[in-house]
């Protein structure tokens, strides 16, 4: 049968592990920038999966409901939409972007068009492919249960051949296809997979703490077998990437999704759950925070000083996150849920005329 049980409750540490992939993904960005030459946080890019995964199980756990696109828009576009315009006004080097570039990154497209991956917003590009996620997940949820099943498998294969399909069709450096939506699909399937072991009743009861420390050494070992730094992969090498990248979302991601309700935790604190709700303005924010961080601190790029970049861009995007999420998510979430509330209460009167 389709998944149409209602939406179980959220788990509360799932919020405080939103913010631990934010500032995951916060590392990742300055170590590079820093030229901190470390194998493990080169990897910590693997925090995109921790969020791809999230996002699945908690959107399939709970079947498909009504206003699925408006609830989505509503959740991620008035924060991003303020956030690219901001940036595209800001950043003295995206002086002389095209309208093209432009048009691009507001419509959330990027990664399809030449060279529209730019300063300030690079890291949208994993934002791409969730919301191509977003668009087929309806799809996926109206399926049976074998249905299901199949399109997982075949999804995971399909994300395995992607990369050697596309090898050599295009400049990595203009269009990079390698890293398109069906590439990613072991990332989604962590979470689909999650969410078809707790609809089972699998539950996990021992501790969580040991499976964070297991994913270190997989992130240690992508980075080390490389390629490092911006080396664009062949396609095995990005298959295998891929494959340990799963592999640390499912190690993250699954005892908490899967564990016991635990009540007191760090993760399920206040303050890490209010570190969670942030955590979208935190990603979308961030590296153009840290294009500022550096001149602020005296700091040259590329000459170390991860510790106090880090620390400086952390709170420096903390702080703009409270503003974008007061200011802009909530408010701005709330205006597209009472437009498509009028919009379908109209759609309905003009269906049913008096």
């Amino acid at each position: 049968m389709p998944i149409v049980n209602p939406r179980p409750a959220i788990l509360p540490e799932l919020d405080g592990l939103r913010a631990v992939a934010a500032y995951g993904i916060v590392a990742t960005h300055v170590a590079f920038q820093t030229g901190a030459g470390s194998a493990v946080l080169e990897r910590f890019d693997y925090f995109v999966a921790v969020f791809f995964a999230l996002s699945a199980f908690l959107l399939a756990r709970g079947g498909l409901r009504d206003g699925y696109y408006s609830r989505r828009v509503a959740r991620l576009v008035p924060a991003y939409v303020v956030c690219v315009a901001v940036v595209l006004l800001a950043l003295p080097p995206l002086a002389g972007v095209n309208a093209s570039q432009v048009v691009a990154n507001f419509l959330l497209v990027q990664v399809y068009v030449p060279h529209a991956l730019i300063d300030g917003l690079t890291q949208m590009w994993s934002l791409c492919i969730e919301a191509a996620f977003y668009l087929v997940l309806p799809l996926y949820l109206r399926l049976t249960a074998r249905g299901r099943r199949i399109a997982l498998a075949v999804s995971v294969a399909l994300g395995l051949a992607w990369p050697w399909a596309v090898s050599g069709i295009a400049d990595p450096a203009v269009v990079n296809l390698q890293i398109w939506p069906p590439s990613y699909a072991p990332w989604f399937a962590v979470g689909l997979v999650l969410a078809e072991l707790e609809r089972a009743g699998v539950r996990y009861a021992g501790p969580r703490w040991p499976f964070p420390l297991l994913a270190l050494p997989v992130a240690w070992i992508a980075g080390v077998i490389g390629p490092r730094g911006l080396a664009h992969p062949d396609p095995l090498e990005f298959n295998v990437r891929v494959l340990l990248g799963a592999v640390f979302a499912a190690l993250i991601v699954a005892p908490f999704a899967l564990g016991q309700r635990v009540a007191g935790t760090w993760l399920s604190s206040s303050r890490m759950r209010t570190l969670g709700h942030w955590s979208y303005s935190v990603f979308l924010w961030h590296m153009a925070v840290l294009y500022f961080v550096f001149p602020v601190l005296g700091v040259d790029m590329f000459s170390g000083h991860f510790v106090v970049v880090y620390a400086a861009t952390a709170l420096a995007s903390t702080a703009v996150a409270y503003v974008s999420y007061e200011l802009v998510e909530v408010p701005g979430a709330r205006l597209v849920r009472q437009a498509t509330a009028k919009h379908a209460a109209k759609t309905q009167n003009s269906d049913h005329p008096a």
